[in-house]
């Protein structure tokens, strides 16, 4: 990799990793809620809704924040969720019906009873974050959610990817850590959706213009050569990169 992208890489993830960057990010409404297992299940759950235009699911992941005033561990843990979600096909947003959001939360309400917690599911099962993506996938693939979580890790599981970035990566404005206990930054898997591909290529760190779990990986050890002890810090990098080139 030649200096002039590394410079690029590392002076855009400087600008941009900081608080200012939760402003209009599905990340800013885990740093709403208190306590480690409100913030765990509020940041999955806006990952899962983390699709499509920002204008649209933003003020459905804040939807969702009013209804448990802060307290959506307990919400979901003691099924008050059924309360607002019938099980019916009405449109809750895009592809998620009532019917979809309330089994995602009773899949997540069994998870709880079984390991209490997310983040203790994924402890005991993964020690790297593509085993933690694996781990996620297979839980709920079991439960017939695929239309919200990747029944595997073939595709590049987008916001799976970027749910672990929330939990894992440490010293952040922006990423809360709370899981880098059991799991290393630097096997984190980078977020790929077709935005950052494009993103990429244009810099020379991929010719691959598939949005694949090996392309993932591909771009995460390209990333990993600037930003050897936290590989991740590209995805700032990368959109600095797409803000400061848009057309």
């Amino acid at each position: 990799m030649n200096e002039l992208i590394r410079e690029i890489l590392t002076t855009n993830a400087t600008k941009y990793e900081t608080a200012e960057f939760l402003q209009g990010d599905p990340s800013w409404f885990m740093h709403q809620v208190e306590g480690r297992a409100n913030r765990e299940a509020m940041a999955f759950t806006a990952s899962c809704l983390s699709y499509g235009s920002r204008k649209q699911f933003m003020p459905k992941i804040e939807s969702l924040r009013q209804l448990f005033e802060g307290g959506m561990d307990a919400w979901i843990r003691e099924g008050r969720f059924r309360n607002v979600f019938p099980d019916d096909n009405r449109c809750f947003y895009r592809l998620y019906t009532n019917h979809v959001m309330f089994q995602y939360f009773a899949a997540y309400q069994q998870l709880m009873s079984e390991y209490n917690t997310l983040g203790e599911y994924v402890r005991r099962h993964a020690k790297t974050g593509l085993e933690a993506v694996e781990c996620i996938c297979s839980y709920f693939s079991k439960q017939g959610l695929s239309v919200i979580i990747p029944k595997d890790a073939t595709s590049s599981c987008k916001r799976v990817c970027m749910f672990l970035r929330w939990m894992v990566r440490t010293d952040s404005p922006v990423d809360l850590g709370i899981w880098s206990d059991f799991i290393d930054k630097r096997t984190l898997i980078m977020p790929l959706d077709t935005h950052v591909l494009q993103q990429s290529v244009a810099l020379g760190l991929l010719t691959s213009r598939t949005t694949t779990m090996s392309t993932a990986i591909r771009l995460t050890n390209k990333l990993a050569e600037v930003f050897p002890d936290d590989p991740l810090r590209g995805d700032f990098a990368l959109f600095g990169y797409g803000v400061t080139h848009e057309t």
